[in-house]
């Protein structure tokens, strides 16, 4: 089957007319790209249409189209912060990849939360308790989640100055220094003994990863958000759901194939994936079926160490997918000889910027996030 279909054929296997067609392409539901034999005319991605057949074969209830949406289906809360379009990522319409060219983490969070700018201030002092980055951002948050007052009915300008503050709560837990000064990247640089280069790679990796639309940590900061919890304890429930395995943990999934092809060779580790029909750890994306534009713009900013390097290309032979951020930051953190749970930190420490711009617009709808369960259970006694 082709994976680019033309718009006739899309019409034909849809029952659909151009302007519905329009349509889904214009609310992400279809993503099309410019025929190269002739750029006036479009094709559509072919993966898209069958999800979409497959929708109107078991009719839409609601229900049905309320399940489906939990696992990379359709929206399910409008928000004009984070898209993912035509395979790239925009941060209020701006290009994710572009931005991490020259932007700290900082200015980006602005832009995120839809301010021209924001003075620093004092730093928010607070208990630093934890042997570890992660277990004193835990430490921080809760304690900060503790003391904080509820987000719903305060002042905009409030609600933004605290989130700089909890930034740099966050920034400060993990190296554990309140005093240290300077930009969150120079901070985190200066934590790991890493040199102005080094600097200026975190700099780019926290740009990157500082939203991802409605993932499940960010869901999880605006489930806390619209009940008006404290911005801290939004963070903290994203930082949570973030620690998981599935999500915040995969870089540590990356490290693991990495020392495994290392034991047995890269042949042997990519074949014993494929043979158990599991995804190799670092490669492909659902939101991103031609390559994940957030890996791309990191990698070519660094050359990855010879190992990285040998498993990328193997694992593009074999499976034909690219990498993703998680491979990214893996071979950043073996780049710079940083410790293991540095990908761990520098994800947390760029998604803070995100949970908040969420959580704040989430207190700004003033509705309460509360979905149905399809009960599924034993049938009801009567």
């Amino acid at each position: 089957m082709s994976e680019w279909l033309s718009a006739q054929e899309v019409m034909d296997r849809l029952n659909i007319r151009p302007q519905t067609l329009y349509a889904y392409v214009s609310r992400g539901r279809i993503e099309a790209r410019a025929q190269v034999d002739d750029p006036r005319k479009s094709l559509y991605r072919t993966a898209d249409i069958v999800r979409l057949e497959a929708r109107k074969a078991r009719g839409r209830k609601a229900a049905a189209v309320a399940q489906e949406t939990i696992s990379f289906g359709e929206p399910i809360l409008a928000s004009a912060i984070t898209t993912v379009q035509s395979g790239n990522l925009y941060y209020r319409g701006r290009n994710a990849a572009a931005l991490s060219q020259t932007l700290s983490l900082e200015a980006v969070a602005m832009l995120l939360w839809d301010v021209e700018t924001l003075a620093i201030g004092p730093r928010r002092l607070v208990p630093l308790s934890g042997t570890t980055g992660k277990a004193r951002a835990f430490s921080a948050l809760g304690w900060a989640a503790s003391e904080a007052a509820p987000s719903r009915g305060r002042h905009l300008d409030l609600l933004h100055i605290e989130a700089l503050q909890i930034l740099n709560l966050v920034a400060d837990a993990i190296i554990g220094d309140c005093a240290y000064q300077g930009l969150i990247h120079q901070r985190l640089a200066h934590y790991w003994g890493c040199d102005e280069v080094g600097a200026d790679l975190i700099r780019r990796t926290l740009v990157l990863l500082a939203d991802h639309e409605l993932n499940a940590s960010t869901f999880a900061a605006r489930v806390s958000a619209s009940t008006g919890a404290s911005l801290a304890a939004a963070l903290l429930a994203g930082l949570c759901a973030l620690s998981g395995p599935l999500h915040g943990g995969m870089a540590a999934r990356v490290r693991s194939f990495m020392e495994e092809a290392a034991r047995v060779g890269i042949e042997r580790t990519l074949q014993a994936s494929i043979e158990r029909a599991v995804r190799v750890p670092g490669f492909a994306h659902p939101l991103y079926p031609e390559g994940d534009p957030r890996a791309k713009a990191l990698l070519e900013a660094f050359a990855p160490p010879t190992d990285y390097q040998a498993v990328y290309e193997a694992t593009r032979a074999a499976t034909g997918k690219a990498a993703n951020i998680d491979f990214a930051i893996a071979a950043l953190a073996s780049t710079l000889n940083l410790p293991e749970d540095a990908p761990f930190l520098l994800f947390a420490m760029a998604r803070c910027a995100g949970w908040l711009a969420h959580a704040i617009e989430q207190v700004r709808t003033g509705t309460l996030i509360r979905p149905r369960a399809l009960y599924v259970g034993p049938r009801l006694e009567i």
